[in-house]
């Protein structure tokens, strides 16, 4: 209602600004105007002038947004290792641009002005410069240079993964419209071969039960990575382009239907650790705020009030994927060490092989029950024909 309300607000003042100008036009009627549509030395100088106006404006308004929205970036606590790498690159290209644009715009908006029109004036025909084209060209080539092969650097050092001396736990990210499925590499570490042909029923990741690694696979709704050890994610996609995108542990890879995609990192925090941070504590406190102040509202209406807010890592999908694209995340656990290994005994107990056992062993006793009480039944009608014969005779 609303939202609504201030659309026929601001119709409303076009409307009064367009009659206005109106008015305004049949004012000048009878008065000489320059209708020439040449622009002339006092156009020239409003230009000049409004050019300036504008880079006040842009100066004001970069100000505003970093100082209401400068806290809405994660910019600080990394929880994973690569994250101070990640954040350091993002620090130096957002201070780059920041001078450079802060410098270009200064420029720009002056030289509007200081060359605006005069009618005195000539323009003056020049042809090139060699040493300034050399100076503004190898400048900017220097320094994305720089940042790219830091990047380079960077990227190659966190995509890489020594498995032999890191020994990481391996974990599949299996992505579907629109849920993540987490599936665990049991015991020997090695997850067994999957394929979408083979889903069905519970084997809902469509794991091969042929191949021997695959007998120990456990599936999670729920992901759990222990704090200081390198995990390495096998990333797949049933039906469309997704993104596993990890914000806090500053991770992303693309989701692609038929091929496996992976991504590994190292946890730093532990979620309990992250939610003691003073930066999550504020956030967590704004939050709750204005949803204590929304459940006034929701209340007054007679709708169920908002439940506080706790934080959690969150698995998202960062491609727009379908409909329910937004609702598209799992929640990520990072424990200790210990915390972890208790979860990891309960989770063994339900392997995929078990489970499809189980449910092929239940599917058996209700199809022979299903068959038993069809002879009963027959059985009973025989009987039931039986006696009616031997009332007839």
């Amino acid at each position: 209602m609303n939202s609504l309300l201030i659309v026929l607000v601001l119709v409303l003042l076009s409307v009064a600004i367009w009659q206005l100008t109106k008015i305004f036009d049949l004012t000048q009627v009878g008065k000489s105007n320059n209708n020439t549509q040449i622009a002339n030395d006092n156009d020239n100088n409003v230009n000049g002038y409004l050019m300036f106006a504008f880079l006040v404006f842009i100066y004001i308004t970069t100000i505003f947004c970093l100082v209401k929205f400068g806290h809405f970036p994660l910019m600080d606590n990394a929880a994973s290792e690569h994250g101070k790498e990640v954040d350091q690159l993002m620090w130096i290209s957002m201070i780059l641009i920041f001078v450079v644009q802060t410098i270009t715009q200064a420029l720009l908006h002056y030289f509007a002005f200081k060359y605006r029109g005069k009618k005195e004036n000539n323009a003056v025909y020049f042809s090139d410069n060699n040493k300034l084209e050399f100076i503004w060209s190898s400048v900017p080539a220097i320094v994305l240079a720089v940042l790219i092969f830091f990047g380079l650097f960077s990227w190659n050092d966190i995509m890489f993964v020594d498995e032999a001396q890191d020994k990481p736990i391996v974990i599949e990210l299996y992505a579907q419209q629109f849920k993540w499925t987490a599936r665990y590499s049991g015991d020997d570490n090695v997850l067994g071969k999957a394929n979408v042909r083979y889903i069905e029923g519970v084997n809902s990741v469509g794991v091969d039960l042929s191949d021997p690694n695959a007998n120990d696979d456990f599936l999670a709704d729920e992901l759990h990575i222990p704090k200081g050890k390198k995990v390495i994610f096998k990333i797949r996609s049933q039906d469309v382009l997704h993104s596993a995108y990890m914000p806090h542990f500053r991770a992303q890879m693309n989701c692609v239907p038929g091929m496996v995609t992976q991504f590994a990192f190292t946890p730093t925090m532990t979620t309990s650790e992250m939610r003691a941070t003073d930066d999550m504590t504020k956030k967590v406190a704004n939050i709750n705020a204005i949803r204590s102040k929304k459940s006034i509202e929701l209340v007054a209406e007679g709708k169920t009030a908002l439940d506080p807010y706790t934080f959690d890592y969150l698995l998202l999908c960062n491609k727009i994927c379908g409909a329910s694209h937004y609702n598209m995340q799992m929640k990520i656990v990072v424990d200790s060490p210990e915390d972890y290994n208790k979860w990891l005994s309960d989770k063994k107990k339900s392997t995929i092989a078990l489970a499809i056992k189980t449910s092929a062993d239940e599917a058996k006793a209700e199809e022979a029950k299903l068959n038993g009480i069809v002879i009963d039944t027959t059985a009973v009608k025989v009987d039931t024909l039986a006696v009616a014969q031997t009332k007839v005779k």
